[in-house]
């Protein structure tokens, strides 16, 4: 190992890992974001708590999902964690074999907005999530606007809106009398 590589993200926090992980099925790789562990479906739950509780990530910045479509299989899970007490990152990144992935909002209660995003945006269902319902998109929108698929003009967009809107401003001057 040259000098150069001593000093990388992996470099520095690979015993960290390896030593949180222990026997845990997982990939270590670097990014030029920084380090990635890649790990399978059934493993992201215990990973993330190993993570946690054994490497000093006690904050999940970002849970996000990409959209591989065409390909199978088609969603990819990211989640970002921060150590503070370390100054350090790291991506969990875990290919979902379908559209659902366990909630880590018992691990960190802040990714529950996150999580909704994901759902809202991508469909993808986070069991065991506490409130697991649309953030961003009204609740009668049965599409998911980041999907690859998702048509560029929307899907009756100006309809589903002007509805949602008319009720939620209801209820606001429901609630100021």
């Amino acid at each position: 190992m040259s000098d150069a590589d001593a000093n990388t993200p992996l470099a520095a926090s690979a015993p960290r890992f390896a030593a949180a992980l222990g026997a845990l099925p997982h990939c270590i790789s670097q990014s030029p974001d920084g380090p990635v562990i890649e790990v399978e479906l059934a493993n992201l739950h215990a990973v993330l708590r190993a993570l946690r509780d054994g490497a000093g990530f006690e904050l999940c910045s970002f849970v996000t999902c990409i959209d591989h479509y065409p390909t199978t299989p088609r969603f990819a899970l990211h989640h970002q964690l921060l150590s503070l007490a370390h100054n350090d990152r790291v991506r969990v990144r875990c290919v979902l074999p379908g559209e659902s992935a366990p909630t880590c909002t018992d691990l960190w209660p802040g990714a529950n907005y996150m999580e909704r995003e994901c759902f809202d945006m991508f469909g993808v269902r986070f069991g065991g999530h506490p409130d697991l319902r649309r953030l961003l998109m009204p609740d009668g929108y049965d599409h998911h606007p980041l999907r690859k698929e998702f048509p560029h003009q929307g899907i009756e967009p100006d309809r589903l809106y002007r509805q949602w809107d008319r009720a939620r401003r209801a209820s606001w001057t429901d609630d100021a009398r």
